[in-house]
């Protein structure tokens, strides 16, 4: 016999290297006994068989016929998988039995077969049978416990960042745009005017008058503001850069409105319209003066001064107070609820911002009167060289603007309290 055949296997191989029935110390047969041996020894006996059916498909070619030696190692392959096959299901079937008590527990076909409706519709031929199967949980949509099925449940995320309400910013809308390319703006205005002219004779000495003029400087100021994010989450969430740009911008002109409207010009605030304008003056004031009424005199203690009003300020209260206003027939005095009557009140655009107080309003001549100038409009730079960014692989975002103030007319803003 030739220990290599041409299939590859030698005759080691062919008697079947790792028997499976060899012998231990003790001389009882030693054979598989968990599911992971038997199945291991199931793939070995696959590639054997194929070795086997290679090797034979070589001799059929070379002789003409499968030869014995290979034909009987074959046969005793095929043998002992069977046996493998048979301790395989004994072990399924030792599985299917109860713990602890040995019994094997019965399949839903013979407990319905045992059970008493079965029988009785045995006996008399027709009827209805009937056995109840009891879950032993309910499936639910809880994250803990037996059933619970919550944590393969995973919500719906609408897309982008919803945005909290913004408040419309309309001061600097109603004030006259200007650039500089100063820390500075510095204007001449007149501070005093004597007129002495009138009419004269012939040969007569005319009257003097005087004139006073004075600088004035309204110095730029800086609103600045940042952000810290890391690298990773800016990369992972794309829209987010782009939505703190967008909330650092809003940051700025946020506070922008305040101090146009209301900065105290100390330290680094600007020195904004209500502190400069001239107070309503109480001689206007009239006993029953209904909140349109203040407005309209407001407006002539601006057109006095000699200029024309061109906005309204007030708070939205106010404002609504005004729009509510009734007759004593019940009907509305300045608007109408089926008709988009705008916001304007004596022909003037009405302003109301949440930047102005309750019962407080100003009138001006907006349009002449001030100005605004930009050193820098409002610009967002992301940097990684701040502090220790880089090492950490965070980004900081910075915000900044740069612009005053200049209010050339004082006289012709008018601020009040509706409330005497």
């Amino acid at each position: 016999m030739n220990m290599h055949t041409p299939g590859g296997l030698t005759a080691a191989h062919v008697a079947y290297g790792r028997e499976y029935g060899r012998k231990d110390a003790g001389g009882q047969g030693s054979e598989p006994g968990t599911f992971r041996e038997i199945m291991t020894a199931l793939d070995a006996r696959d590639k054997e068989i194929q070795a086997f059916a290679t090797k034979a498909d070589a001799e059929i070619k070379a002789h003409g016929r499968i030869l014995d030696d290979t034909k009987g190692a074959l046969d005793k392959v095929l043998s002992e998988s069977g046996a493998l096959a048979a301790r395989l299901l004994e072990l399924e079937q030792k599985a299917a039995r109860r713990p602890g008590d040995g019994a094997a527990q019965k399949s839903v076909g013979e407990r319905f077969t045992d059970h008493d409706d079965f029988k009785a519709l045995a006996h008399k031929g027709r009827g209805v049978a009937r056995m109840e199967l009891k879950a032993v949980t309910a499936i639910t949509s809880g994250t803990t416990g037996t059933g619970a099925a919550g944590a393969a449940i995973r919500p719906d995320r609408l897309p982008g960042i919803l945005v909290p309400a913004e408040r419309p910013l309309t001061i600097r809308d109603l004030l006259s745009p200007g650039r500089t390319s100063s820390n500075a703006i510095e204007y001449v205005r007149e501070t005093g005017f004597q007129n002495n002219a009138a009419p004269v004779a012939e040969g007569v000495r005319k009257p003097q008058s005087d004139l006073s003029l004075g600088t004035a400087t309204a110095n730029v100021r800086c609103l600045a503001h940042w952000f810290k994010a890391s690298r990773q989450v800016l990369d992972d969430v794309p829209a987010l850069q782009s939505y703190i740009d967008a909330r650092a911008t809003y940051g700025l002109l946020f506070v922008e409105e305040q101090q146009l409207l209301a900065g105290d010009g100390t330290g680094q605030n600007l020195l904004g319209l209500l502190p400069q304008a001239t107070s309503f003056s109480g001689a206007l004031r009239k006993s029953g003066d209904t909140k349109i009424d203040t407005i309209r005199r407001a407006i002539l203690q601006v057109r006095v001064a000699e200029f024309r009003a061109s906005g309204i300020v007030m708070s939205p209260g106010d404002w609504a107070d005004i729009e509510l206003m009734k007759d004593t027939t019940g009907g509305y005095i300045w608007s109408n609820p089926a008709i988009n009557n705008g916001q304007n009140l004596w022909g003037l655009p009405v302003v109301d911002t949440n930047s102005m107080a309750a019962d407080h309003f100003m009138v001006g001549a907006f349009n002449i009167a001030a100005q605004v100038f930009d050193r820098q409009q409002a610009v967002v730079e992301v940097s990684t060289e701040n502090e220790d960014d880089f090492v950490k692989n965070l980004v900081t975002i910075r915000a900044e603007e740069r612009l005053t103030l200049a209010v050339f007319r004082p006289e012709s803003f008018v601020h009040g309290t509706f409330t005497p």
